[in-house]
């Protein structure tokens, strides 16, 4: 049998390369070099589903992906944590006295400011962790270093100096799963999250009559993010997570009661909680 297909955005070694590889081991990995591409993988059906981050603890949404959800034809059907890890890393020769610049994706340099204010490095600004990993090994020059992802070092062959450089203990990527198929989870297996988006009606306390339904079911809402629409102040969309499922007396109620104050509701995936949020 063919080999089923998880599409991410990056390049091998990178931390959604990484989750592709632990939670699908037996799957192909298919590389691209954008979010845009890696959608328009798994709705052509070049893959059978996506693996992609949507909230860092550190660096908060990942916006473009939330600008992409609402409009595309997949739907979220789990979601997996992933405590991030920066490793220091250069060709082999290299030491901490060699390096001079280190590259990585920004969020990734912004997230590791200690190590290098520490070892005086000038930041340079990559596409992603693994390809500035990948740049780093290709130049093969002792004074350029990469911060990336521990499995980047493996495969690009190059040399650990310094290990966790990242600022913050708690850095936490959270990452979803889309498919091209509605696939919800089941009632009473578990702990569930709903993802939906709706776009109020505009009027006076609209927002909050469109969220007084959650409030009074006693529905626990973990997300609500805004959006503007078409660039117009007046329009506004909101993405919203909710604990439980549609099916639930409580929230089943509360998304009758939505329906009122709001112009559109799209439910964007049931899937079960992953066991992170429990921690």
């Amino acid at each position: 049998m063919t080999a089923r297909r998880v599409a991410y955005q990056g390049e091998p070694g990178s931390n959604s390369h990484m989750v592709c590889k632990h939670h699908y081991p037996d799957w192909h990995t298919v590389p691209c070099a954008s979010f845009e591409e890696v959608f328009a993988v798994v709705e052509n059906g070049e893959a059978e589903l996506a693996v992609i981050p949507i909230d860092n603890s550190i660096a908060g949404r990942v916006a473009d992906i939330h600008h992409f959800l609402p409009t595309s034809d997949l739907y979220i059907i789990g979601e997996h944590f992933l405590r991030i890890q920066f490793n220091l890393m250069a060709p082999p020769g290299a030491t901490l006295d060699t390096i001079k610049a280190v590259h990585s994706h920004v969020h990734a340099l912004g997230q590791c400011r200690r190590v290098i204010r520490k070892h005086d490095l000038v930041p340079v600004i990559a596409g992603d962790t693994a390809g500035a990993a990948r740049e780093v090994a290709e130049a093969d020059d002792t004074t350029q270093a990469a911060i990336a992802p521990p499995l980047a070092a493996e495969i690009y062959g190059l040399h650990i100096l310094a290990r966790d450089v990242e600022d913050e203990e708690h850095n936490t990527t959270r990452f979803v799963v889309l498919s091209p198929e509605f696939v919800q989870a089941p009632r009473d297996e578990g702990p569930v999250v709903t993802s939906f988006v709706f776009n109020v009606r505009n009027l006076p306390a609209a927002l909050y009559k469109a969220l007084g339904g959650f409030a009074t079911n006693g529905i626990n809402m973990t997300k609500l993010e805004s959006y503007m629409l078409g660039g117009h102040f007046a329009a506004t969309q909101f993405l919203a997570e909710v604990d439980g499922h549609p099916e639930d007396p409580g929230l089943k109620s509360a998304l009758e009661e939505l329906a009122f104050f709001t112009t559109d509701v799209k439910i964007l995936g049931v899937y079960p909680a992953d066991p992170f949020r429990a921690d």
